[in-house]
């Protein structure tokens, strides 16, 4: 079963008007190439040339990638470029051509700091877009609930029963850390990464101690925030910056670390079923992100220009703040049918002057709670909640 990712497919295809090269990045088995091959079923350059740099012909193929490549036409698909960093020198060489013959569409496992040299080589040339896993605009509404405790990854969500989906995720973490990894160039053992990243999803919604977590794990800071950098890169782990400003109040300078996908962090903490992770300690972290990340996706937000949270020594807090221009939107979650304003909110409303704070919660309405204040339903948000 294939979900139209419509969305997905209609940026990336304005994307490639405008720019010579499109980099789709995204975490393994998020579905790019599925994706890239609904992009090329209704591509308008044609012909489209696909090249899998994982597959021993296509990889013998590019041995010399200007010769390769210089005389295609249309749209040229490299899959997991990674595997060929230096063809980057050659796309920067084939875009500058008169008319741009070729429009080229490169799919990566890795972000944007292990793709650094597409950065570099492609300055003004290429533009990225990060594929997420699904998100609630993709699934029925009856499937919302689905999708949280299994998440976004395609074969995991439409997995025939909850076993064969904790099974997949099991497998996923196995090889991602046994073999993307080293693939990816990171030369940290595997036992080590899988241990790090199981403590990752058990302080899943909190501000980074590295210190605390270094000595809990064995290692120095310098590792902690090394094998934390390496799994953000990597798109497994997101790490939500803090806001600060002139307040006069101490306020959490500590970036707060999630699991990126629900269902990774469920089976990460030993979770099988939606019975296992409503018993557990962190149901209200693991769908707080859910909301987030779903909120982010809604508004059109930039992870790494646009979003943050606040936080006071003090006790006030604002789950996430969006800021573009000279907007300021904050947003708070809670696992509630019936959320109601706390002091926390008033105060970040006025010291943040933000236009409003909406609650995201788990019940089916949409209503206000008071003065630029609403409570406004998870289920709803892609309705209730205007784009940026």
């Amino acid at each position: 079963m294939l979900l139209p990712r419509t969305r997905h497919t209609t940026a990336i295809a304005k994307l490639l008007e405008q720019f010579p090269v499109v980099g789709i990045i995204g975490a393994r088995q998020v579905g790019k190439t599925t994706l890239v091959q609904m992009i090329a079923g209704d591509a308008v350059v044609t012909p489209v040339t696909r090249f899998d740099l994982e597959d021993p012909r296509d990889s013998a193929r590019m041995a010399d990638p200007m010769l390769a490549l210089e005389s295609l036409r249309g749209l040229v698909v490299l899959d997991e470029v990674q595997r060929l960093p230096d063809v980057f020198r050659v796309l920067r060489v084939l875009a500058d051509r008169p008319g741009t013959p070729a429009r080229f569409l490169v799919l990566g496992s890795a972000g944007p700091d292990l793709l650094r040299q597409g950065a570099e080589s492609l300055a003004g040339r290429i533009a990225y877009y990060q594929l997420p896993g699904l998100e609630l605009d993709e699934v029925p509404a009856e499937d919302a609930e689905a999708l949280w405790v299994r998440g976004g990854f395609p074969r995991s969500f439409l997995a025939e029963s909850d076993e064969r989906s904790a099974e997949w995720r099991l497998q996923f973490i196995r090889t991602f850390v046994e073999r993307d990894l080293p693939r990816l160039g990171v030369g940290v053992a595997a036992d080590t990464m899988r241990r790090f990243w199981t403590m990752l999803a058990h302080m899943h919604g909190q501000t980074l101690n590295a210190s605390a977590l270094g000595r809990s794990f064995g290692v120095s800071d310098a590792s902690v925030r090394r094998y934390l950098d390496t799994l953000s890169s990597a798109l497994v782990v997101r790490q939500l910056r803090p806001w600060h400003q002139n307040l006069r109040k101490r306020q959490v300078k500590a970036p707060k670390v999630y699991v990126a996908d629900t269902g990774i962090l469920h089976t990460l903490l030993g979770l099988d079923s939606a019975a296992d992770v409503q018993g557990h300690p962190q149901l209200g972290a693991s769908w707080e992100w859910f909301a987030i990340a779903n909120v982010v996706a809604r508004l059109g937000a930039r992870w790494d220009m646009d979003t943050y949270f606040w936080g006071t020594y003090a006790g006030a807090e604002l789950d996430l703040l969006i800021m573009r221009g000279n907007q300021r939107l904050g947003f708070e979650v809670k696992r509630t049918v019936a959320p109601t304003v706390t002091p926390s909110m008033r105060i970040a409303l006025e010291d943040l002057q933000l236009e409003r704070i909406d609650v995201l919660h788990a019940g089916r309405e949409t209503f206000p709670l008071a003065e630029r204040i609403r409570a406004v339903s998870t289920h709803r948000m892609w309705t209730d909640i205007e784009p940026l």
